[in-house]
């Protein structure tokens, strides 16, 4: 429930974005699915939901990548799951990236890049994120950080925030500045425990939620899964959060077997 100042509670409208329901292609050396419309997968009914607009959960295979292309007007960022992944791009950056690193590009009036998979022993698996910036005509800009797995356990870590809601402290356990009305946060949360989060600011906000898979299918039986608002996601899967209005929290239950890393998106709508 999302509870209002007053302490009443506006009833949440949650939609279960089933993990094989969503875009999928298998190219050999890219095993991937798309939450929204991206590449040969087009369905007008999940364009975007506020501002965000991608979420590709992205298996590489070892010794392959994506080409040097180019990108404007977007917000960009890279989740680490397993593996590593390296970034090069027309700003001068060269990393490569591992479990718990976040790379984020503002990509403002264009950059080129490239995301490629050196490593010959292990394929990498991350999420390529995007948001619309409500600000155009930004210069590119880039930063990395790494947040670990102690800092996400039994508890929500915010990983992104607008600039608008942002301490303004480049710190290492800061979360990573950006122009959007969004706030990403990241969680591993252990079967039978729970964690709160409070909207980011008042009014009609809309919430999406990502299990991060555990392999390259949901698990038939077990695997990790989580419960909002009644309704109960499991690995792959999404959910469509509506009718939350802040100030309030949204309460998120880990049910599985295991524990569930996910994602948290709070979003103006």
């Amino acid at each position: 429930m999302a509870t209002t100042t007053n302490g009443s509670s506006s009833p949440l409208k949650v939609t279960k974005r089933p993990w094989n329901a969503r875009g999928h292609a298998d190219h050999d050396w890219l095993y991937t699915f798309h939450t929204f419309s991206f590449a040969s997968y087009h369905d007008p009914s999940f364009e975007s939901f506020g501002p965000l607009r991608v979420i590709n959960e992205d298996r590489v295979e070892r010794g392959t990548g994506f080409g040097t292309h180019s990108h404007s007007e977007f917000l960009i960022w890279s989740y680490i799951v397993q593996g590593e992944l390296e970034h090069k791009d027309s700003m001068g950056n060269l990393e490569n990236l591992r479990r718990g690193e976040i790379q984020f590009t503002s990509a403002g009036t264009g950059i080129r890049h490239s995301e490629y998979n050196r490593n010959k022993k292990e394929d990498v698996h991350f999420l390529q994120i995007w948001a619309k910036p409500n600000v155009r005509g930004l210069s590119p800009s880039y930063k990395t950080r790494k947040y670990t797995d102690e800092m996400k356990h039994d508890k929500l870590l915010r990983i992104m925030e607008s600039v608008d809601r942002h301490s303004g402290k480049d710190e290492e356990t800061e979360p990573i500045p950006m122009h959007a009305d969004l706030s990403m946060s990241a969680s591993i949360l252990s079967p039978g425990k729970s964690v709160e989060h409070e909207l980011v600011k008042e009014g009609p906000r809309n919430v999406y939620l990502h299990v991060i898979m555990s392999g390259k299918t949901q698990p038939k039986t077990g695997g990790a899964r989580i419960k909002v608002g009644g309704v109960e996601i499991g690995e792959g899967d999404g959910a469509f959060v509506r009718g939350a209005k802040g100030p309030g929290k949204i309460e998120v239950e880990s049910v599985g077997d295991g524990a569930a890393e996910f994602l948290l998106f709070d979003m103006g709508q």
